[in-house]
């Protein structure tokens, strides 16, 4: 009973902070999250299942919170990109996306050294994986900020960008 009311807790609590960073999610976005979800779900379930004996609660919370930051990269990922095609962008807009990579970074890299906290202590478990997860969750928010700043530029330029698009190649190689 205390994980159903668990889990309910949860996806209130995701759908709460959906309706304040992201309000109304577009079809394309959607469609996107449940696209990705399913590789996710499928490619991270293979990589712990050499760590199969960790099968805790907290284990069980740890992945689900992988899951929804997972989840809010790729929205906040769909609404920069979304940004570029968006010939007004509101000061919202800006706060909300900033706040969220802020946010975003901030939980990823405290999961980061968590895990690595962890692995020194406890040794070899699951938390391995979790690590590795969050430091390309990391990478992922610089490469969206990087996106983001990129893109913020290029509204508020009178001229055309030309050198953009060899901007956005440079970052994607580096990345």
């Amino acid at each position: 009973v205390i994980y159903i009311q668990a889990l309910i807790l949860v996806i209130l609590a995701g759908k709460l902070v959906k309706k304040i960073f992201f309000g109304q999610l577009r079809a394309a976005e959607f469609e996107h999250l449940m696209e990705r979800s399913w590789y996710a779900v499928t490619e991270t379930c293979l990589a712990f299942t050499v760590f199969k004996d960790d099968f805790s609660p907290k284990f069980v919370a740890l992945f689900t919170l992988l899951l929804f930051l997972k989840a809010f990269h790729w929205l906040t990922e769909d609404r920069v990109d979304f940004m570029e095609r968006s010939p007004m962008i509101s000061y919202i807009f800006h706060i909300r996306i900033i706040v969220l990579l802020t946010v975003l970074g901030l939980l990823d890299l405290y999961f980061v050294v968590g895990a690595y906290q962890t692995t020194v202590t406890k040794g070899a478990s699951v938390m391995i994986v979790f690590g590795f997860e969050y430091a390309i969750l990391l990478t992922v928010c610089v490469n969206i900020l990087i996106k983001y700043a990129l893109h913020t530029i290029d509204l508020n330029r009178e001229i055309f960008w030309e050198s953009k698009a060899v901007f956005f190649l440079y970052m994607e190689l580096v990345m």
